[in-house]
């Protein structure tokens, strides 16, 4: 495919625009190819080069003039897209960011690179651009070699309010720097931020917590006003349990509770050696998780109450989950993350009950895992970062290595206070991760019996009891009172079946 041949005699008038060119600059491979061309000669150029291309074509965006070309052999993705004003001038100086503003025309000297990966979009680079061709009104290059975001004007918000946390998202995928005038920019506008629809505002927050760096960005999100103003829930959280929390009340404490998970998904192998590669498929769904952190405490400005001389949040865990499901509804979330998340909410003190008997048997173990199903395991990472949020860096340094020991008493961990009751929460995670990985005959045992073998063999009709049956049956395999068919026959005959005869 000769790419550059193509744009150069279908679309001699188009422009390469966006982020393409800021990452060529950057040297850096982008995941499509925007154009920008005179609105009447979008949909003809899409068609001619589509044919030339081999590639799928369609009307993405009829207002603006949005087509997008797909090639069927590389996967590569190529936007066009009319010039919204008279002309490149206009559409470049409607942009969001100065670095989003460059342009580069198609029939100037350059190079590009395609890298294909099967069954993923391809990515594509343009090389060997030369200065005098660049085109760029308002200093993005500079910016762009400072690493700085800036504006383009004072209503970027106004006209697009999503344009608030692209900010974000684009400072921590580059590496760049917010500039100050775009933060206080922020704070006359932040109330706008309501306005944006919940699919776009979705896709920024994940792309920002893809990243490992999407902490300090909240940091910086909730001092423009933007963090609260997007969930009004957690502005009630920063005035709430500030004598336990500290100054920020429980908006600190889920701040700390990010930041710790954020570390987690990042360091892995450092928090669990030995089962963190069977852990990386779960952490590699990163924005998922940091979505269940930021939201797992908040419903407990609702639910706080004052009990003697304690300050408790009671069933704000159950609360929390009907909550956060509605901000996820408004966030256009599908139905199976809306639920994986809610679950996590909902379960998140789990663990902390388990911790408060001294010995974690199979047959906890087994019922806490069969309970939380998918959720089990990002709940409890969840929980590593909610218990650690309590101690200190170099606290928690000091006791990771012990994390993986033999589970401390109760007793034990009272003679060194906080962090002793951390460690010991920290123990139990590692316990129920050995449990899960080492001894999965116990966590889900094997189905000897089916429903129908129980109904045979003690003649019984259909009914909620022959579940109850085979759930009492997976118990005794656990306790390892049951190992085979012949045993699991045996076993509902001499529990049931007298019962019933």
């Amino acid at each position: 495919m000769d790419l550059i041949h193509a744009l150069r005699t279908y679309v001699p008038d188009a422009y390469y625009v966006g982020g393409v060119v800021r990452d060529a600059l950057l040297k850096k491979p982008s995941g499509d190819i925007d154009l920008a061309l005179p609105k009447a000669r979008v949909k003809e150029a899409a068609f001619s080069l589509a044919k030339h291309l081999k590639a799928a074509a369609f009307e993405m965006d009829a207002e603006f003039g949005v087509w997008r070309l797909v090639t069927r052999k590389e996967n590569l993705q190529i936007d066009l897209t009319a010039f919204q004003g008279e002309d490149l001038k206009a559409d470049l100086l409607r942009r969001d960011f100065t670095l989003n503003a460059l342009a580069y025309p198609v029939t100037a000297p350059i190079t590009i690179e395609i890298k294909t990966t099967k069954g993923q979009k391809a990515q594509v680079r343009l090389k060997k651009l030369q200065q005098k061709f660049l085109i760029d009104f308002k200093g993005g290059v500079a910016d762009l070699q400072e690493r700085k975001l800036k504006l383009m004007g004072l209503r970027v918000f106004q006209d697009d309010p999503v344009r608030m946390l692209r900010a974000f998202r684009h400072a921590a995928e580059l590496k760049f720097a917010i500039a100050p005038s775009v933060l206080s920019q922020m704070k006359k506008d932040a109330p706008l931020i309501v306005r944006a629809a919940g699919e776009r505002v979705q896709e920024e927050l994940t792309r920002l917590f893809n990243t490992p760096r999407a902490y300090e960005h909240l940091l910086l999100m909730d001092k423009a006003g933007v963090l609260t103003a997007l969930f009004p829930a957690l502005e009630d959280q920063r005035t709430c349990a500030a004598c336990y929390y500290g100054k920020g009340g429980v908006l600190k404490h889920t701040l700390d509770c990010f930041r710790r998970e954020e570390w987690l998904l990042e360091n892995l192998d450092k928090a669990f050696p030995k089962y963190h590669k069977k852990l990386a498929p779960i952490a590699q769904n990163k924005a998922l998780l940091k979505m269940a952190v930021l939201l797992h405490d908040i419903a407990k400005p609702t639910t706080a109450k004052v009990q003697g001389d304690r300050l408790r949040f009671f069933y704000h865990e159950e609360k929390g989950a009907k909550m956060a499901r509605a901000v996820l509804d408004k966030l256009h979330y599908s139905k199976a993350d809306n639920r994986l998340i809610c679950a996590m909410i909902a379960e998140h003190l789990r663990p902390s009950n388990l911790a408060s008997n001294d010995v974690i048997t199979d047959r906890g173990a087994y019922k806490f895992f069969r309970d939380l199903a998918d959720a089990a395991l990002p709940m409890l990472l969840l929980c590593w970062a909610d218990y650690t949020s309590y101690i200190s860096d170099a606290q928690l340094r000091r006791i990771l290595p012990k994390s993986g020991d033999k589970l401390m008493s109760i007793e034990t961990a009272k003679k060194t206070a906080n962090v002793g009751k951390t460690l010991r929460h920290m123990q139990v995670l590692s316990l129920l991760f050995k449990k899960y990985f080492d001894s999965p005959k116990k966590i889900k045992p094997s189905k000897l019996l089916s429903g129908l073998d129980v109904m045979q063999t003690l003649h019984l009709p259909s009914s909620p009891l022959i579940g109850e049956i085979l759930e009492a049956l997976a118990l005794a395999q656990v306790e390892g009172e049951v190992t085979d068919r012949a045993g699991a026959l045996a076993y509902i005959t001499r529990h049931y079946g007298k019962k019933n005869a």
